[in-house]
């Protein structure tokens, strides 16, 4: 069953992403979905949890109430979920196809397949390295919910939009191709296990690649995005150990 909650004392996309990380880790807690700006919080739960041991799991400065009760199987309560789902998802893609068109007009005349990948993955990456900046501080906390080295090693939250960053120069400016590359297949891999890990749980977290600024879904959509980028750096790694 789906349960919303009130949830007051959050001031910012940190308090969020720390209040999404305290419930997750609830026993019987399958989903949640908090609501910064109207200050709610949407449990999806296998069992019913009272709002006592919700509290418990939370920092002093939360407090949650229950407001309301929905049934999970019902039929228009789903088709609303995915309809603001792709909503959400909007923004990616729109900055997705900005990227794509940008690679192709850039590689057009003449045709150049490896200077379009280059190109796509080093605007790719600077691109989404703005959206982490903007919000640096919340970022982190965001990322390493699914992220497996951000979790265990805090610092790597911190420094990965700067990672982003020195890939997307070291693509656009053709510098040491081969070891961005290799870096882009390490870093992604690892995201993308962590991605792989939260879609076969079934938790509903909000996903860190845009950052804190646009409120994305973490979705089949966001393995879809890394996998490219991790297949486009596999291609051209085999094209370079070839010649």
């Amino acid at each position: 069953m789906i349960h919303t909650y009130n949830l007051t004392g959050m001031t910012c996309n940190s308090c969020k992403a720390s209040v999404e990380e305290s419930l997750l880790a609830l026993p019987n807690v399958e989903k949640i979905s908090v609501n910064l700006e109207d200050k709610i919080a949407t449990i999806k739960m296998n069992s019913h949890i009272e709002v006592e041991t919700l509290q418990n799991a939370l920092s002093e400065k939360y407090a949650i109430s229950e407001q309301k009760t929905k049934n999970v199987f019902e039929s228009s309560s789903s088709v609303e979920s995915a309809s603001n789902d792709l909503k959400q998802l909007f923004p990616l893609f729109l900055i997705i196809g900005y990227i794509l068109i940008a690679s192709l007009l850039l590689n057009k005349d003449p045709w150049d397949i490896e200077g379009f990948m280059l190109d796509f993955m080093g605007l790719f990456y600077i691109v989404f390295s703005f959206f982490k900046l903007l919000d640096l501080k919340g970022f982190p906390q965001s990322f390493r919910m699914y992220d497996p080295l951000a979790k265990a090693v805090p610092a790597y939250g911190w420094v990965y939009p700067f990672i982003e960053v020195t890939l997307g120069l070291m693509f656009l400016m053709r510098f040491q191709i081969d070891i961005a590359l290799i870096a882009t297949v390490v870093v992604l891999s690892i995201t993308t296990v962590g991605v792989t890990k939260t879609l076969l749980d079934k938790k509903s977290i909000q996903c860190a690649c845009l950052g804190t600024a646009l409120k994305l879904p973490m979705t089949k959509a966001t393995f879809i995005e890394n996998s490219i980028m991790i297949v486009m750096a596999l291609i051209m790694i085999f094209k370079t150990m070839r010649s």
